[in-house]
């Protein structure tokens, strides 16, 4: 291995973990950053480590974890009462808090968020309006465990390929 292919592998590494940090903020889509760093490297290395039935079935995983990611959001968001203006306010704040109080204001924004939409939109008392915050947030933090779980999981099978399988 030449030390430009020691300079890809480091690159598709800090892709993987950009993806993973991906997986928790809203403004990176991280589980297709990870498949898209195992595809690229793919490319580079010829398809030593794994080939296009593990990129199809990884690609799947990938399109389902962001499916299930978006179900998780919107039934907790449900369950507690919340409307589609605070599901709205919900992201909206996760955007605005996790830019300006990093992961303070991501947890802050995505249930303040959703508070004040509901009160101002949908003219729920606070009680209420609390309630939907609390579920846009548990909606939201299912959904983060779950994407971080599986980025970690296409991270693991990548270093396995690495050190394992070999065509």
């Amino acid at each position: 291995m030449g030390i430009v292919d020691v300079l890809v592998l480091i690159l598709a590494f800090i892709v993987m973990l950009v993806g993973l940090a991906g997986a928790i903020l809203p403004v990176l889509p991280g589980l297709p950053i990870i498949w898209a760093a195992m595809l690229g490297y793919g490319f580079y290395s010829g398809w030593a480590h794994y080939g296009l039935p593990a990129m199809v079935i990884t690609g799947l995983l990938v399109a389902v974890s962001v499916a299930v990611d978006q179900l998780a959001s919107v039934i907790g968001a449900k369950k507690f009462g919340a409307s589609r203006p605070g599901m709205i306010g919900s992201f909206a704040g996760a955007i605005v808090g996790v830019m300006f109080f990093n992961i303070i204001g991501l947890i802050a924004g995505t249930f303040l968020g959703a508070m004040v939409c509901e009160i101002i939109f949908e003219k729920r008392d606070l009680k209420a309006a609390v309630n939907s915050g609390a579920g846009a947030l548990a909606g939201f933090m299912a959904g983060g465990f779950f994407k971080f779980t599986m980025g970690v999981v296409l991270i693991g099978y990548f270093i396995y390929a690495l050190i394992f399988v070999s065509y």
